[in-house]
């Protein structure tokens, strides 16, 4: 596949994205910005959020993380279906009860001032740093497509693919994301289902023999026997749940598009049509992982020998066989299938990102409401590239530091910075305490610190017991326990039974 074809395709792709930006940002204001005005049809909110839920990082990872963990992951993408019950039935109440528009100012009206910092604070970390993590993957993937041919250092790369990001967005936010996602979430969707098709194809697999060449293979197998492994079904259940809840219930980024929709009623209606179709996604993502390795054996090909896909450490860097197969070995249809693809993901959670990180610095830490229409335009645009620029930041870093597959350190980094808020909202739902409001921020951080701790010398100190995803359970339950013990008897009534005035 020559860089050129690639480059027009990309070209192409964004001018799709910027057309459809004009024609719904005119006569966009800050709370079309921020909530879409809140008249969003909840089927299209239902189906913009695949896409930004799922990521590039699932079409890389997820598939290419079968060939050491086989279909372990399903367990957690299983642990989504409880999770989506919590959002929708507790979360969402909450929020539409208090009309928020950042989900954060709750633990201002619960605690008080910096409770709701401490919240904001983290998110602002958490999602900056998820999607970076991201928006590295397909920067990648482009690098490796078009641009080291080309001579284009990767530093260029990134703050090329970023700008664009910020074109589409600046000015209509979260209005013309719901339109700009609902089609990255139909190419990504039609690239998934194109993709295993024509390697199906190149396999002479009937539809009958892909599905039995799948279930047979063991890289499709799941894991019961030692609770210590981190790939224990259970294990990955339970964190599937609890990272649903704080990634997608507790994240101003899939809960903003939540609150554009026009009732609770219909913000629920939209959850509960999308959780089982998101099941159905990553089960076809696992099927893919499992078909690309069938077919680079039948085609002979060593992956783990070939020095363009290992690490620096000598093992395979899973992340890079999917875009590697696709652009060398596909047919050129199938390459230019993945390629859209990998766009289509990777910017339909990244744009909806930036947005996300927009408002919530707005509405959060400059109190944006306070100013008139004009003023709320140019400091939201003004924060709104300075976080495109905090993005090319935190990317260029990690491809310094990254030594693992890009699932795992997505999940492990949200277990570190999401488990403040895990322990926060918990706190002021289940329980009806006040805290010593100043003491937040640094229980917070010093549970973080207890669990970097703990999960670097678990091995030693736990009898050989290693932490996967659950290290947001073990965070989330440090920060609980901190709460508590900053914690005195308040006159507020918990949250649960108030969720349906």
């Amino acid at each position: 596949m020559s860089p050129t074809l690639v480059l027009s395709l990309v070209a192409g792709y964004f001018v799709v994205l910027i057309i459809i930006a004009m024609l719904t940002s005119r006569g966009a204001t800050s709370e079309s910005f921020f909530v879409a005005n809140r008249n969003a049809p909840w089927y299209m909110v239902a189906f913009a959020m695949i896409g930004t839920s799922l990521s590039g990082v699932t079409f890389i990872s997820v598939p290419g993380n079968v060939y050491g963990k086989s279909w372990s992951y399903l367990a957690v993408a299983l642990g989504f279906v409880a999770g989506y019950v919590v959002i929708g039935t507790v979360l969402l109440p909450l929020y539409y009860r208090l009309q928020l528009v950042s989900i954060y100012s709750y633990l201002e009206q619960r605690f008080g001032y910096w409770s709701y910092k401490t919240g904001a604070l983290f998110f602002l970390i958490s999602r900056s740093l998820g999607s970076a993590l991201r928006l590295y993957l397909v920067a990648g993937v482009l690098q490796l497509a078009v641009f080291d041919a080309m001579g284009v250092p990767f530093a260029v790369t990134v703050v090329v693919s970023i700008l664009f990001i910020y074109l589409y967005t600046f000015k209509g936010g979260l209005k013309t994301i719901l339109w700009t996602d609902t089609f990255q979430t139909l190419a990504m969707l039609s690239c998934v289902a194109l993709s295993i098709y024509f390697m199906a194809d190149a396999l002479n697999y009937s539809f009958k023999q892909l599905i039995s060449s799948v279930r047979d293979s063991p890289m499709s197998q799941m894991y019961f026997s030692d609770f210590r492994d981190d790939k224990f079904f259970w294990k990955q259940f339970a964190s599937g749940m609890f990272i649903t809840i704080v990634m997608t219930g507790l994240d101003q980024d899939l809960m903003q598009k939540n609150l554009s929709c026009r009732s609770l009623g219909e913000a629920q209606k939209n959850l509960f049509w999308f959780t089982p179709v998101i099941v159905g996604v990553n089960i076809l993502f696992l099927t893919l992982g499992v078909l690309m390795y069938q077919y680079a054996a039948a085609r002979g090909l060593q992956l783990a020998e070939l020095p363009q896909l290992l690490k620096l450490n000598g093992t395979l860097d899973t992340d890079k066989v999917f875009p590697f197969l696709a652009t060398t070995q596909f047919s050129l249809t199938a390459g230019i299938i993945f390629i859209l693809g990998i766009i289509a993901v990777t910017y339909a959670s990244a744009d909806s990102a930036l947005t996300a990180l927009t408002t919530s610095f707005c509405v959060d830490f400059l109190n944006i409401k306070q100013y008139p229409e004009a003023r709320q335009t140019r400091l939201r645009q003004l924060t709104h590239l300075g976080w495109s620029v905090v993005l090319i930041v935190i990317i260029l870093i990690f491809r310094v530091l990254n030594e693992q597959s890009l699932i795992d350190a997505v999940y492990k980094a949200a277990g570190f910075t999401y488990g403040p808020l895990l322990g926060l909202f918990a706190f002021g739902i289940l329980t009806g305490r006040q805290l010593r409001d100043k003491l937040v921020l640094p229980t917070c951080v010093a549970a973080v610190s207890l669990t970097l701790l703990i999960v670097s010398h678990s091995v030693e100190w736990l009898n050989g017991y290693k932490f996967g995803f659950e290290i947001l359970l073990l965070n989330g339950a440090l920060v609980y326990i901190g709460l508590l013990l900053i914690s005195r008897p308040g006159d507020t009534v918990p949250q649960p039974a108030n969720l349906t005035a």
